[in-house]
């Protein structure tokens, strides 16, 4: 293989993540003339083909004359920002010394870091920790596998009696060879690698998390059926304002509180909570974390709750399906056998350790089915393409931080009107890209874990920021687990879309207040401050001209009109993207007060309006490159839904 090809094949999708370019349709039991075509061709080729080409997809624009106007375009602007976000970064520049104490000693020559950015930090501080945690991990799961290994007589092969849909009998299906004893074993080394994981990252605060984890599982096993959604969400959102409000509960203030008015008191009460409290492993604060774990949590309780009414067994024979091919669908929908809800499964799904800390998030059903049948979209060569990608990222964040200093610049409170618009609109976007790859940083590599240990829970970040045109489609394709997540147990249950839930203005009202109730959610889940409220109720503002424009210009009525369509689409895209810029910043990197200075620096002076006007231009011009790039992965079939 060439290595332009080799290139394209790191870049690919497909190396990125499977769920988009793997069919969605489930593999179906086979009779047995067709599992002997089946074996010609592989199970993975078997299971996976697609159609070549979508009939609807657009000719190619790449070679066109507009579209060579574009490069040119697109290429003077990103030298541009690179260059004028160098020269702001330089010691030369007035303002260096307004930021200089905020850089640290870099690894580049000549150059310092800028390493002010306090969550990042500390993921940067620790890379190759994470990375010989890891390395333990798989080493030591080995040892376990060798020094307690599955019986030979509960390995062999177990036949199951399938049954026609009539009821009458049709033949065995012999399933993997010891799924059962493989899974017992693979469950019992995770609860006891995450005992370990969780004593030296928190501690003696373990035993709180134990508690949290002991009242959820509770609700869910205790409580008459029809109370256990609203419990369940009563419960976990009330831990997130209380772990904020506590600040993780000491252990000197739960003795303080229970000692009924001696706090001043020191006994051996004291002195041991004291100590305890003094032993808070290396992540000291535990409830920082935990938010991830909030959300394992719910989806136990509801992927429990709605077992309840399913009989997986009758879903199988229904669908004809088997159990080790399932599409990702099924693997979440379909719920796990009875004996599975149990709190030790539970406690390994809730604090599995590659995904314990930040996620990619996998539903419990979805945990359940990869562990009992390893996905077939795991092997060696797209799991190692996937870390060289990964290790290509943390270059390009090692080289920003070097060279583009704008996260310490917007850190030191500077004199907004000392800069041009164009630096002030740079200052804003690096800080956004800064943002993208600070958060797809540690999500790859804790994916990246997982997929080494034979998970594969769903690509957080699937497309750049700056790929991105649609507020609907950015929110998809950003936290992408989190945000299917929020599909499922929020946006699903309240009644989903207009769409899906019918027709009329009542409807569509309908879907804004569910739009409204899950950012207000995401918005309290990342953290509880007003900022990030204003930022979830922004986006949900900012979601309602898209939705409609689309009603108000719906494709059909421009068949006859496509190009003048597109360049519709275009203008409106341009307005998308400067709404989620300004929403983004004020939620998680400048504030309101940081944005209300950019925003003003740009537009007070006809230089800025002027400037405004040939950022648009620009824009317009990378939003049909992004048009085309989605055209080109729908002559490939491939629709990434962002």
């Amino acid at each position: 293989m060439s290595w332009p090809e080799q290139l394209r094949r790191l870049y690919s999708v497909d190396t990125l993540d499977t769920r988009f370019t793997t069919a969605s349709k489930p593999r179906q039991r086979l009779p047995a003339s067709s599992r002997a075509d089946e074996r010609l061709d592989g199970p993975e080729v078997a299971s996976t083909r697609r159609p070549l080409a979508d009939s609807a997809s657009q000719p190619s624009r790449w070679r066109t004359t507009e579209f060579r106007v574009y490069y040119v375009v697109i290429f003077i602007a990103v030298a541009s920002m690179f260059k004028v976000t160098c020269d702001i970064s330089k010691e030369n520049h007035p303002n260096f010394s307004a930021y200089s104490e905020l850089l640290s000693p870099g690894w580049i020559p000549g150059r310092k870091l800028d390493n002010s950015d306090a969550q990042y930090s500390n993921f940067r501080n620790n890379i190759a920790s994470l990375i010989l945690v890891l390395g333990l991990h798989l080493l030591l799961r080995r040892l376990y596998y060798r020094v307690f290994p599955i019986p030979p007589a509960e390995a062999a092969q177990q036949s199951i009696s399938l049954t026609e849909q009539d009821g009458s009998p049709s033949r065995s299906y012999t399933p993997a060879t010891g799924v059962e004893p493989r899974f017992e074993q693979r469950i019992t080394f995770d609860v006891l690698f995450s005992i370990l994981f969780l004593f030296a990252l928190h501690g003696f605060s373990a035993f709180k998390i134990a508690l949290v984890l002991w009242a959820n599982y509770s609700l869910a096993k205790r409580l008459p059926r029809h109370y256990v959604p609203l419990a369940t969400w009563c419960f976990n959102i009330s831990v997130l304002f209380a772990n904020e409000l506590n600040q993780g509960y000491k252990y000197t203030r739960m003795v303080e509180l229970l000692s009924l008015g001696t706090a001043g008191s020191r006994g051996p009460v004291t002195g041991l909570a004291e100590w305890m409290d003094g032993h808070g492993g290396l992540v000291s604060r535990w409830e920082i974390s935990f938010n991830v774990t909030v959300l394992r949590l719910i989806s136990f309780n509801l992927d429990y709750y709605w077992s309840l009414a399913a009989n997986g067994h009758d879903l199988y024979e229904k669908k004809q399906l088997e159990p080790e091919h399932l599409s990702e669908r099924d693997r979440v929908t379909l719920p796990a056998r009875p004996e599975h809800y149990s709190f030790r499964n539970y406690a390994a799904y809730a604090l599995y350790p590659p995904l314990y800390l930040a996620g990619p998030i996998v539903t419990f059903n979805d945990y359940v089915a990869q562990i009992r049948y390893t996905p077939s979209s795991i092997n060696t060569t797209r799991t190692t393409m996937y870390g060289i990608r990964w290790l290509i990222c943390l270059l390009c964040m090692e080289m920003m931080q070097h060279f583009l200093y704008v996260v310490a610049i917007s850190k030191s409170q500077p004199i907004w009107t000392a800069y041009t618009p164009f630096q002030l609109s740079m200052i804003g976007f690096f800080n956004l890209f800064f943002i993208w790859l600070k958060l797809l940083l540690p999500w790859r590599l804790f994916r990246l874990w997982a997929l080494v240990d034979g998970v594969d829970p769903p690509e957080n970040m699937v497309r750049c920021m700056a790929d991105n045109y649609s507020a609907l489609a950015f929110w998809r394709g950003w936290h992408r687990s989190f945000n299917r997540w929020c599909v499922r147990y929020i946006y699903l249950p309240l009644g989903g879309s207009a769409t899906s839930s019918g027709r009329g203005r009542f409807s569509r009202l309908r879907t804004l207040a569910n739009y409204v109730v899950v950012f207000t959610f995401v918005a309290v889940w990342h953290d509880i401050n007003l900022r990030l409220l204003v930022w979830g109720w922004l986006i949900t503002l900012f979601i309602l001209p898209e939705v409609l424009a689309t009603l108000l210009f719906p494709p059909r009525s421009w068949s006859s009109r496509p190009e003048t369509y597109r360049a519709l689409c275009g203008v409106g895209a341009v307005g998308n993207i400067l709404m989620m810029m300004a929403a983004n910043l004020i939620g998680f990197a400048v504030g309101v007060d940081g944005t209300k200075g950019l925003v003003q620096g740009i537009l007070g002076s006809p230089s800025g309006l002027a400037f405004l006007v040939v950022a648009c231009a620009t824009l317009f011009a990378g939003v049909q490159v992004m048009f085309e790039l989605r055209e080109h992965e729908r002559r490939a079939c491939i629709n990434m839904k962002c």
